[in-house]
């Protein structure tokens, strides 16, 4: 296993994950870094991860049911497993932090 750190909302998250992984886990933690950018402030640090892993899994839900998604992103079990698995952690903070 490998630890990595991930810079979301202003803050360091270390997480673990598999050897050779490292590169795969920072892309989703960028990701989710970037929903959390995208919707500003206003919202305390618990309810941003929320909404971030919300909005992940909706595009998750709509690229698995659209006719013709690409095989990338209709295909690719481990990388959806992965996303799921990263907002399901997510959501567990952010219960977690709001008490």
């Amino acid at each position: 296993m490998s630890n990595i750190t991930l810079q979301i909302g202003g803050r360091a998250y270390t997480v673990a994950c598999a050897e050779g992984e490292e590169a795969h886990v920072s892309a989703l933690g960028r990701s989710i870094a970037d929903k959390v950018e995208q919707m500003g402030g206003g919202h305390s640090e618990a309810r941003q991860l929320l909404f971030a892993a919300l909005l992940l899994a909706d595009e998750l839900h709509e690229a698995r049911g659209r006719p013709g998604a690409p095989a990338a992103a209709a295909s690719s079990e481990s990388g959806a497993a992965t996303l799921e698995a990263v907002a399901e952690r997510l959501e567990k903070i952010a219960s977690a932090l709001e008490g």
